[in-house]
């Protein structure tokens, strides 16, 4: 039987803007960079840097929106939260809240290829047993307290930040910055050529994926109508930067071919670059990796808990440890699905079904916004953007959507 004391504990705010930002980039910069940028090589060819640029703008506008609404309702489960309070249907945010759970432990699930792909340079182990190894591993990290999993979140962040620039400094020296190089980059008015960027940019899409994982723990923010929308902004800012320099470099230095036929691209840019053996970038994308799966099991965890709290979920998954202050029962559950889809599902299609699943939430959540600011257009204290943000992010949404749908 539990305690009175165990059903009254709540999440604490303690995360400041710097951490939250490093949470934010250590899920984007995981994903994208470390795992999935030679599949998007292998779509886009050359025009690459493009994709990651069209994605981009499309990521940007559905951003802005959760900047607001990240401000108007600093909650757990937030898209949830955002869509009843937009359409006041309490089973469409239910379905809202478990697809983005779903988006989530897929994305962590993809990921954890990626993982295996960089250990495979050192050791071979049944990658079974690695994934089971892992997942065990940032369980423990993630219920831990949540003060503590983010530190670790930005040790990794840095990690991963170090070897991106590792790789752009390797690379410098064979690279050409005059306007032919860029000429080359830039695509005829070919339909199939149009069609693979826009293909690639459907799975660079995937790399920015994260961002709208920060709102899920504003309950635990300091400040979070102030915070929240600064720290989206700044974080998506910062990793478009370093995904177009990383794409770029990788594109000009090995040929899609190569990057699309290993497991671990970055590796094989530093080692074409310095002729060397990546230990050094293998072991940091590894890190690079473990984090962006501990994110994402923290902000599963913390949407289960918040739907929980609104009984839209089993009691039990908003049970807060009064040690640890951590969901611990959702963080088990959540852990136990992605290991579960990672031993079921290959890289590729667990990125490309994270991609049309979040496609299909940021359609709804942009159309809440849109209800919202009709019912409540200027909220005192919060920072509005125009109501023509969400509109032109619906059309973006619907149109990659529709390419994706016409791919298949």
């Amino acid at each position: 039987m539990l305690s009175e004391e165990k059903n009254n504990t709540s999440l604490k705010r303690v995360i400041s803007l710097p951490l939250l930002i490093f949470y934010g980039l250590g899920n984007i910069l995981g994903a994208g960079i470390y795992v999935v940028i030679g599949k998007i090589a292998g779509i886009s060819g050359i025009y690459m840097p493009l994709s990651f640029l069209i994605a981009c703008v499309i990521v940007l506008f559905t951003a802005f929106s959760y900047a607001e609404l990240s401000a108007r309702y600093p909650v757990s489960a937030g898209e949830a939260v955002y869509v009843y309070e937009g359409f006041g249907i309490k089973e469409l945010s239910i379905a809202i809240g478990i697809i983005i759970a779903l988006s989530g432990v897929l994305s962590s699930a993809t990921i954890i290829h990626g993982f295996y792909g960089y250990l495979s340079t050192f050791v071979d182990i049944p990658e079974f047993l690695v994934s089971i190894s892992l997942i065990f591993l940032l369980t423990l990290i993630a219920a831990w307290g949540i003060s503590k999993s983010v530190k670790v979140t930005v040790l990794f962040t840095f990690l991963e930040i170090f070897g991106l620039f590792l790789v752009i400094y390797v690379a410098l020296p064979y690279l050409s910055f005059d306007l032919e190089n860029f000429a080359k980059m830039i695509p005829s008015a070919d339909f199939i050529i149009l069609n693979n960027i826009i293909l690639g940019a459907f799975l660079a899409f995937y790399a920015f994926i994260g961002f709208e994982d920060m709102v899920n723990i504003a309950q635990e923010v300091k400040d979070p109508t102030s915070t929240m929308p600064k720290a989206i902004i700044i974080t998506l800012f910062i990793a478009t930067i370093l995904y177009f320099a990383i794409a770029f470099v990788s594109i000009s230095l090995l040929s899609p071919d190569i990057l699309s036929s290993t497991s671990a691209p970055l590796a094989a840019v530093y080692e074409k670059a310095t002729s060397q053996k990546a230990v050094v970038l293998s072991f940091i994308g590894m890190f690079a990796v473990i984090n962006g799966v501990l994110v994402q099991i923290i902000m599963v965890s913390r949407i289960f808990y918040g739907m929980s709290a609104k009984g839209w979920m089993p009691k039990f998954l908003g049970i807060v440890n009064p040690k640890t202050f951590t969901p611990v029962y959702a963080t088990i559950i959540t852990s136990l699905i992605i290991l579960v889809l990672s031993l079921l599902l290959p890289l590729i299609t667990l990125a490309q079904s994270t991609s049309f699943v979040i496609f299909i939430v940021f359609t709804l959540i942009n159309m809440a916004l849109i209800k919202i600011k009709l019912k409540a257009p200027h909220p005192k204290g919060i920072t509005i953007f125009p109501i023509w943000i969400p509109i032109i992010a619906i059309i973006l949404n619907l149109f990659m959507l529709g390419v994706q749908i016409l791919s298949f």
